[in-house]
């Protein structure tokens, strides 16, 4: 067996064993979650569910915490198509049951990124449509279990406890010790001295849509398993809105100039789990996965480091240059 088709079968495994379960279909949410009835479609076409969901969330009535705010609290599992695969529409491969993109603005449904960035991550990362490069090529982030930074950690696993407060909302995960803690009172971000892997959240009230924005990211992430990555220059602006009492409207506009050429805006649903909603399942797994990794390095793969926003800059300079030349 050659070397390099055993490399592309580590990867392959590697991506397979780190994919979250995929939610069953109709009205379950995975694991035999029962979900209740939602007024808008969001089972397949995560455009169609944006559309019928800008509307509704103009009317909805939430449910209300003790403070009056919209209140978040309960099991709930994230609907729509493998993003962590593929942000954008991807066909069925032997990694991935494929799905449509979750990309709602632009209306292609196309991720823009400037023509170096892109031609980076194909380089960069090991996929069955690509599967050799004459560069250093990259595993994702999470085959160390370093955490999916934002807005990734919403979509890499499909079911989350959220719990609220008058100070703050709590998002539990499934993925390894993955968590984020959203303070709801609008204070400043931290100093940019310092980055995270799930950045710097700032929540506010804008009516009954929570708007919270993410600095400080470390830039170490991939936004998916096709490479499309970001610097810590980038800014996450989430929204969270109730379609209805069961159902909620989430986007992510992902603003990083130095990668993509305009702010891009992806969305999905998340649904309420009613009783008996179960317990989030706890995914053991360490920072490094020394054992692994040991596996991946003898195939000639490495955990992406991260692209700075000088290294884009230079890179992005470079490639223009070599543009003109020809």
């Amino acid at each position: 067996m050659s070397s390099r088709l055993v490399a592309l079968m580590l990867a392959l495994a590697a991506a397979v064993l780190l994919s979250p379960a995929r939610a069953a279909a109709g009205q379950e949410g995975g694991r035999g979650v029962p979900l209740p009835p939602s007024e808008c479609p969001d089972g397949t076409d995560p455009m169609a569910f944006y559309k019928c969901a800008l509307g509704k969330v103009k009317t909805a009535t939430p449910p209300r915490a003790a403070d009056g705010t919209p209140d978040f609290s309960g099991a709930w599992r994230r609907r729509s198509s493998a993003a962590h695969e593929d942000v954008e529409a991807h066909p069925r491969n032997p990694d991935d049951a494929g799905g449509p993109s979750v990309i709602v603005d632009p209306a292609d449904g196309k991720v823009p990124m400037q023509p170096w960035a892109d031609a980076r991550r194909l380089a960069h990362a090991r996929t069955v449509e690509h599967p050799t490069s004459t560069e250093q090529q990259y595993l994702h982030h999470n085959a160390v279990c370093y955490q999916s930074g934002v807005p990734g950690t919403l979509y890499m696993v499909g079911f989350f406890e959220f719990v609220q407060n008058r100070d703050y909302l709590t998002i539990l995960s499934e993925e390894a010790h993955t968590y984020r803690i959203i303070p709801l009172d609008g204070r400043p971000h931290v100093g940019k001295e310092i980055s995270l892997f799930q950045g710097d959240p700032v929540g506010r009230w804008e009516g009954n849509t929570l708007v919270v924005e993410t600095t400080n990211l470390n830039g170490l992430t991939w936004l998916d398993q096709r490479g499309r990555f970001v610097t810590e220059d980038v800014k996450v602006t989430e929204r969270f809105a109730f379609v209805d009492p069961n159902t909620l409207l989430y986007t992510a506009t992902i603003d990083d100039p130095n990668v993509y050429t305009r702010p891009f805006t992806m969305a999905h649903s998340f649904r309420r789990a009613v009783a008996p909603a179960p317990a989030i399942v706890e995914e053991p797994c360490h920072e490094g996965n020394v054992e692994s990794m040991r596996d991946f390095n003898s195939a000639g793969l490495e955990v992406f480091p991260g692209i700075s926003a000088r290294q884009a800059r230079e890179l992005r300079s470079a490639w223009e240059a070599r543009e003109k030349q020809r």
